[in-house]
């Protein structure tokens, strides 16, 4: 299907709306069609949906992303063996947090069916899916996008999302094959950094981490954020690493974009970070521009350390052991300036300022 196609079914799925909901009407289908677990997974869906979802979506956007996720269930072998309780709190659910609703299922599954026809295991088709879909769907890491916390139709249209649009991405890819995801993040990084959001998978019993368009060919719980991670404070919120959950869980999953919503459900993940190899103490991170609104730059501090660009994560920063006042060196295209550290736990060098 062509994006413009997919972007009309989108369309198409948003004008299927309608106020009063068809929610009992949607558990009596599933249950003539699909059975006994056919009932068991629609009162799922029902009972953690939001209140607005509860008011507006229509019984047949409900029972094809039901009719969908049993057939990915069917049809790829790593799903038959996805615990029950997994398989509906992260296979089932149509949204991972409060993105636009949209029929996602149809434009994925042939996609992804097709970058995991040689994976043997559900590891294997997660790195398969990041790998391949962003390149394949056109959509990539910018600053650019109009909201953080885009639906796959809205960053297709674009061309471009930051770290919450990837992660919803992924995880509506995986889910369209069976593989169970979740979107992880956190508020807040203990040194007040800023925000990231990530994505989780379920393997053989545990969950694994994995950037969203962060492929990294040596495997899963890999990431420029593992440091960041690994100091996160389980005990404040803000600071804490949470995951998504369809369940009601007490907890909710923070959003920044929307900190006061409280309808998307949140699993405290912590504990599952912190035991990770912790950054270099004294870092200091490094960001280069070309000019200030400019772009980043691929450079070399101290003929050492690499800068990131491109569509590398605005948080994904270069860490030096250094101190306020000391001179560093910083080569770009085969020249090198001159610049004194300034105060600060993240610096932002501009290379036009640079002597």
């Amino acid at each position: 299907m062509s994006t413009m196609k997919w972007l009309l079914l989108g369309l198409t799925v948003l004008s299927s709306l309608a106020f009063g909901g068809e929610i009992e009407d949607f558990v009596v289908e599933a249950k003539k069609k699909h059975g006994d677990f056919g009932e068991k997974a629609a009162r799922f869906l029902v009972d953690g949906m939001p209140k607005s979802d509860r008011e507006t979506l229509k019984k047949d956007f409900l029972m094809t992303n039901l009719d969908l996720a049993l057939k990915a269930r069917e049809e790829f072998p790593w799903s038959k063996n996805v615990p029950e309780d997994v398989f509906l709190n992260d296979v089932l659910p149509y949204a991972s947090l409060d993105e636009t609703r949209e029929g996602w299922r149809f434009f994925f599954h042939p996609k992804c069916a097709e970058l995991v026809k040689n994976a043997k295991t559900t590891t294997e088709a997660v790195q398969a899916i990041n790998k391949g879909i962003f390149d394949l769907i056109k959509v990539h890491y910018n600053t650019g996008r109009k909201a953080p916390n885009q639906s796959p139709s809205e960053s297709i249209k674009l061309g471009m999302a930051t770290c919450t649009g990837l992660s919803i991405i992924l995880v509506d890819a995986c889910r369209s094959v069976g593989v169970p995801a979740r979107v992880a993040g956190t508020a807040l990084w203990a040194d007040k950094r800023g925000n990231h959001t990530w994505a989780e998978i379920y393997d053989g019993g545990k969950w694994f981490f994995t950037g969203a368009d962060e492929f990294d060919a040596k495997g899963l719980n890999r990431g420029w954020f593992t440091g960041d991670a690994s100091k996160a404070i389980e005990s404040q919120w803000q600071h804490a690493i949470w995951a998504s959950s369809w369940k009601k869980t007490g907890s909710r999953f923070p959003m920044v974009w929307n900190i006061r919503n409280q309808e998307v459900s949140g699993v405290n993940v912590t504990s599952r970070y912190v035991k990770k190899k912790k950054a270099a103490a004294g870092a200091v991170y490094f960001r280069v521009w070309d000019a200030k609104g400019g772009r980043r730059l691929v450079t070399t501090l101290n003929d050492s350390v690499k800068t990131r660009a491109g569509t590398a994560d605005l948080n994904d920063m270069a860490q030096m052991a250094v101190k306020a006042g000391e001179k560093m060196k910083v080569t770009f295209g085969g020249e090198t300036r001159e610049v004194v550290v300034p105060e600060g736990k993240t610096v932002d060098l501009y290379w036009d300022q640079l002597k």
